[in-house]
């Protein structure tokens, strides 16, 4: 606005100045601004510059330099449209014959990579003069040389429009999905060991690590070559007014090849109906796929897409924001379309630990993708994704839970060995564990019914809470199906095959951290006490006929194993004898039986072993050693005397292997 206020004073400056030719052109000048500056038309402005230079003298060539200016305006823009129109493919008959001739020229206007870069130099010069003409003009009234020079530009911006397209599309860069996930595992790998090592140029892949193990890549979605040509022809379109021309364009195509990386990354566009009637076989591999497309497609595919909008568009911040958010909306929500619906699907325990790697994949770009996407229509869906995927997860887990409280089954195993629902449940809470952190997040304001509130518990994180929760219903429902067993003794192997598994897959994974040392010391005495249990239900018959209390006339005082009895010298032959034969019968009953018992833990099954040792092959022999004379050399010796003690013990490695098997006598006196 200073321009008003600027001519007055040069004019009168000017005026004392004699006829210095500077002062002329000033004054000119200055005339010519103030009736430009008035806004009037062409006719009206001629008419008050005549009038000025009636005024004074230095102004008396007004029309001749008005007159010049004109001419020199319209022989820039002819100069202009001359070399625009010989791009323009309509009229370009020499363009044509040198593609004709072997130099693989397009049919449209070619940058460095198919022709000459001085010819693309003139163009884009040629460009730059009518932008430039169209800013003189506005303050002019020539609407037929404005007309001109908008027509120019337009034929120009359509060029160009194309150009850029083919450049976009010629120089993509297509995705090697393979080099890609062994490049980000070295990275992930070389971040971890705090040595980044590898030459991921090799791969095409960029990576910046800050040292912390996060790390952010890239690879070339566009070829290096052609971003400069690129931000060339964007620069011309923004300043030309064609700045949502060009935005589309880019979009269009960057959205179309992100959609291509996708496919390659095997992630399918499905409904959410089409998602839900998937086989689980299926749907597991495709959750798979989706959790590395997740990482890849933030990480690496929207990370470049962001740096090459900076570098094409650097000179308009609103381009550089449109052009990322458009390009990149379309495959940041088919990825978010899937994970919904798999938070919304059917929920089943096989599902839980895709579903947490899903939960844990969005959770870990969700922040930079929210730095980088300012789209709030995006953002808020990957709010609303991430929290449906935590509720997935948490109503899973409890839907797990409910299968292990309500699970009721009539059918124990034939041989007492571990059931196979513990196998399953122990094996998914070992699982479990892996996934404490993201557990304890979303546990963490959940109840923990069923638990009483001391000090043992009081200091266990949520998911400490939920698994000693579990284990209790375990341990209920390993008790309720120990009866199903008619024997005695296999209720006690069951219980004790059973919890020893327990404590095992405890005690060697993360769970043992979870529930504590003296939880598992108190299941090892549990486990103690059914072993005792055991021999008690099957021995305590077998035992019963070595005392000598049990002999008919024996004494009426404390039966013992070591001691002969008072009234054995009085004690018929018969009796003893009934006592051998009945030992035998019982002895063998219970090897026919459990040898087909299962105890799958080798130590379990020795200690078991060690017991009947102790307990019972001791008391028979010294029940042997004290009456087998009585018998020796008698009829029929054999047929009551059927195995030494070293007999017995022989035979008990073949207890609790599982092969039913029948005793075959190892020594016979006749």
């Amino acid at each position: 606005m200073a321009a008003t206020t600027t001519p007055a004073a040069s004019i009168s400056a000017g005026a004392g100045s004699g006829s210095n030719g500077g002062a002329e052109d000033r004054v000119l000048a200055t005339a010519q601004q103030i009736v430009k500056s008035l806004n009037t038309p062409k006719e009206v402005r001629e008419d008050m510059m005549l009038i000025f230079s009636s005024f004074d003298n230095r102004l008396s060539n007004i029309k001749t330099v008005m007159t010049d200016q004109n001419d020199a305006l319209l022989a820039r823009l002819e100069a202009a449209e001359t070399i625009i129109h010989r791009w323009d493919g309509g009229n370009d008959s020499s363009r044509h014959s040198s593609s004709s001739s072997g130099n693989h020229r397009s049919s449209s206007f070619s940058l460095s990579f198919d022709g000459s870069p001085d010819e693309a130099t003139e163009f884009l010069s040629a460009v730059d003069e009518i932008i430039s003409l169209l800013v003189d003009l506005s303050s002019e009234n020539k609407p037929d040389m404005v007309d001109r020079a908008d027509s120019a530009l337009q034929m120009a911006m359509s060029l160009l429009e194309d150009e850029f397209r083919r450049i976009l599309i010629r120089n993509t860069v297509p995705l090697d999905a393979e080099r890609l996930y062994g490049s980000m595992r070295r990275v992930t790998l070389s971040f971890a060991d705090g040595d980044v090592t590898e030459d991921f140029e090799n791969f095409g892949l960029v990576a910046n690590g800050d040292g912390d193990g996060s790390c952010d890549l890239w690879v070339d979605l566009i070829n290096p070559t052609a971003v400069e040509d690129l931000k060339e022809i964007a620069e011309r379109m923004i300043r030309a007014g064609y700045e949502k021309e060009c935005v589309q364009v880019y979009s269009t195509v960057r959205r179309d090849a992100l959609d291509e990386c996708l496919m390659i990354l095997d992630v399918e566009k499905l409904s959410i109906e089409e998602v839900h009637r998937i086989d689980w076989k299926s749907m597991d591999e495709k959750m798979k796929k989706w959790i590395q497309a997740m990482k890849i497609t933030v990480r690496v595919l929207l990370a470049g897409e962001k740096k090459l909008c900076d570098e094409i568009f650097n000179d308009s911040e609103t381009s550089k924001e449109v052009c990322f958010n458009e390009t990149t909306k379309g495959c940041v929500m088919q990825l978010l379309n899937f994970g919904e619906a798999v938070a919304i699907g059917k929920r089943s325990s096989e599902k839980l630990f895709r579903i947490l790697d899903m939960y844990d994949a969005l959770a870990n770009v969700s922040q930079t993708l929210e730095v980088m996407v300012t789209d709030d229509f995006v953002c808020s869906e990957t709010k609303g994704v991430l929290e449906a995927l935590g509720n997935a997860a948490r109503g899973t887990f409890v839907e797990f839970e409910n299968n292990v409280r309500n699970e009721t089954s009539k059918k124990p195993t034939t041989n007492g060995e571990v059931h196979p629902m513990i196998r399953y449940v122990m094996n998914y809470m070992k699982l479990i564990v892996d996934y404490a952190a993201t557990l304890n997040s979303l546990l963490e304001n959940d109840e923990s019914e069923g638990l009483s509130r001391d000090d043992d518990t009081e200091e266990m994180s949520p998911l400490a809470k939920r698994m000693l929760r579990l284990i209790t219903c375990l341990e209920s429902n390993l008790e309720e199906k120990s009866k199903l067993y008619e024997d005695g003794g296999l209720q006690y192997v069951f219980l004790m095959n059973n919890i020893h598994y327990v404590v095992q897959k405890v005690k060697d994974s993360e769970l043992g951290k979870l529930l504590g040392d003296d939880w598992v010391r108190k299941r090892r005495g549990q486990i103690r006490q059914y072993s005792t249990g055991y021999l008690r239900a099957s021995w305590s018959k077998v035992l019963a006929a070595l005392r000598d209390g049990s002999m008919a006339g024996g004494s009426s005082g404390s039966p013992s194993y070591g001691q002969r009895s008072n009234s054995s010298s009085s004690a018929s032959k018969m009796a003893l004898k009934e006592r051998f034969k009945g030992f035998n019968a019982s002895f063998e009953e219970i090897y026919r039986l459990q040898t087909a018992w299962k105890v799958p833990d080798p130590q379990l099954r020795e200690e078991l072993r060690i017991s009947i040792q102790e307990k019972v092959i001791m008391a028979y022999r010294a029940f042997f050693g004290r009456n087998k004379s009585q018998l020796e050399g008698g009829r029929h010796a054999g047929k009551y005397i059927k195995y030494t003690p070293d007999d017995l013990e022989s035979y008990l490695p073949d207890l609790f292997e599982g092969n039913q098997m029948v005793i075959h006598p190892r020594r016979k006196s006749s």
